[in-house]
C-alpha cells in the first residue's frame, strides 16, 4: 500500500507513522498487531478529516480512509475465520522483572458475558502464595462482565506438611465462591504437568509458569496488593482459540 503523504500536522504525522507500521506488520503476516495499528491510524485520519476544510484534501482523505478500512475489515474477517478453524495463535513474552501483567491485564480481552465455565490445569496450587494467586484469579472471574457459574481446578496434591493447609485453603475458597453462586470443583492428579486455562467461549491460554509467574513481594512494597505493579518471572503466554473446549 502506498505511503499516505498526509502532511506535517501533528495528527497527520501520527496517522502516517501508525499506518506505515500497520503496513509493515501486514506484510510480515502479523495480522492481529496490524489490525490494531490500522484501527488506530484510521481513527487519527478521521480526526484529521474533521479539521480539514479544503474539499480536494477531504476527498483524498476519504479515499485513503476507505482503502485502510477495507484492508482492516479483510484482516478482521480472516482472524475471525482463524478462530473458527481453531488456528488462532498469539504469543506474549513476559520479560524478567516486567510489570503490568496482572491477571486482569492478561485475561481481560478474552473474558465477556458468554464466559460461564472455566477450566484450570496447574500442578502448583499448593503453597500459601499460590493459593492467594488462585484466589485472585477467581476474584477476577466473578466480576462483570463474566457470568461464571462453574470453575474446574485440576492440580497436584502437596505431599509434604502443607497438604492440610492446601486442602483447607481450597475448601475456604470453594465456600467463598459458593456464597457468590459459583461452584468450584477441585480434582487432584499425581501426573499433571501442563499449565492451561480454558474458557467456554473458546479461548485457551497456556502460561509457562502457570498462575505463579509473579515474584514474591516484599512486605509493604508496591505490587503487594496491585499485581500490575508486581515484578514477574520470565515466562511465555500462548493464546489460542478453539471452537470447542474439552472437559477435564
Amino acid at each position: 500500500m502506498a505511503k499516505s503523504g498526509l502532511g506535517q500536522e501533528p495528527q497527520s504525522t501520527a496517522a502516517a507513522t501508525v499506518l506505515k507500521r500497520a503496513v509493515e506488520l501486514d506484510s510480515e503476516s502479523r495480522y492481529p498487531q496490524a489490525l490494531v495499528c490500522y484501527q488506530e491510524g484510521i481513527d487519527l485520519l478521521l480526526q484529521v478529516l474533521k479539521g480539514t476544510k479544503d474539499n480536494t484534501k477531504r476527498c483524498n482523505l476519504r479515499e485513503k480512509i476507505s482503502k485502510y478500512m477495507d484492508r482492516a475489515e479483510n484482516i478482521k474477517k480472516y482472524l475471525e475465520q482463524e478462530k473458527e478453524d481453531g488456528k488462532y495463535h498469539k504469543q506474549i513474552k513476559i520479560e524478567e522483572n516486567a510489570t503490568g501483567f496482572s491477571y486482569e491485564s492478561l485475561f481481560r480481552e478474552y473474558l465477556n458475558e458468554t464466559v460461564t465455565e472455566v477450566w484450570i490445569e496447574d500442578p502448583y496450587i499448593r503453597h500459601t502464595h499460590q493459593l492467594y494467586n488462585f484466589l485472585r484469579f477467581c476474584e477476577m472471574l466473578i466480576k462483570r462482565p463474566c457470568k461464571v457459574k462453574t470453575i474446574h481446578l485440576l492440580t497436584s496434591l502437596d505431599e509434604g506438611t502443607e497438604q492440610v493447609q492446601q486442602s483447607r485453603g481450597l475448601q475456604e475458597i470453594e465456600e467463598s465462591l459458593r456464597s457468590h453462586g459459583v461452584l468450584l470443583e477441585v480434582q487432584y492428579s499425581s501426573s499433571i504437568h501442563d499449565r492451561e486455562i480454558r474458557f467456554n467461549n473458546g479461548w485457551m491460554i497456556k502460561i509457562g509458569r502457570g498462575l505463579d509467574y509473579f515474584k514474591k513481594p516484599q512486605s509493604f512494597s508496591l505490587g503487594y496488593c496491585d499485581f500490575d505493579l508486581r515484578p514477574c518471572h520470565e515466562t511465555t503466554v500462548d493464546i489460542f482459540h478453539k471452537k470447542h473446549t474439552k472437559n477435564i
